[in-house]
């Protein structure tokens, strides 16, 4: 642990999360790559027990809206959550949140890009505190996998 008090995963309890089991990837992909002290998570969609809610289904602006699209995100970013647990075995080897990719299944025309996807940012700081503030990119896509609203990757520094 790096200088905080509490252990990540005491914060999960706090803010009333448990991460669910790792994903299996949905294709000829690995779910995570560690190089060096960074580790990469592979995008991860917003599944429940492992599926897709409908309520996580279709485009932001048409089937989906921002509070959903936010909570999507959040979700997607818990499973990001359970891949790093995966990779590194302890969430309190991670030093910092380096960056998150989103991905928002959107209509033409749909502006609120970002405020999804703060869903995802939120957590992370919520989680990791001053450690989880990172940098970001958001993009609204034509089609995702499973037609998911919302697939969320990030960037670790990790402690070896």
């Amino acid at each position: 642990m790096t200088g905080e008090a509490k252990s990540i995963e005491a914060r999960l309890r706090e803010l009333g999360l448990e991460l669910p089991a790792a994903v299996a990837p949905i294709a000829n992909y690995v779910p995570f790559v560690r190089t060096g002290s960074l580790l990469i998570i592979s995008g991860q969609l917003p599944l429940e027990n492992g599926k897709l809610a409908d309520k996580h289904q279709g485009k932001l602006g048409k089937d989906v809206f921002n509070e959903a699209g936010q909570q999507a995100a959040r979700l997607a970013a818990i499973n990001v959550l359970a891949q790093a647990q995966l990779a590194l075995g302890d969430l309190d080897r991670v030093r910092r949140v380096v960056r998150l990719g989103g991905f928002i299944n959107a209509t033409p025309g749909f502006t609120a890009l970002a405020a999804v996807m703060n869903g995802a940012s939120d957590l992370m700081v919520e989680v990791f505190g001053d450690r989880g503030r990172h940098a970001r990119t958001t993009v609204g896509v034509a089609e995702l996998p499973m037609d998911a609203s919302v697939e969320v990757e990030a960037m670790f520094e990790f402690e070896s």
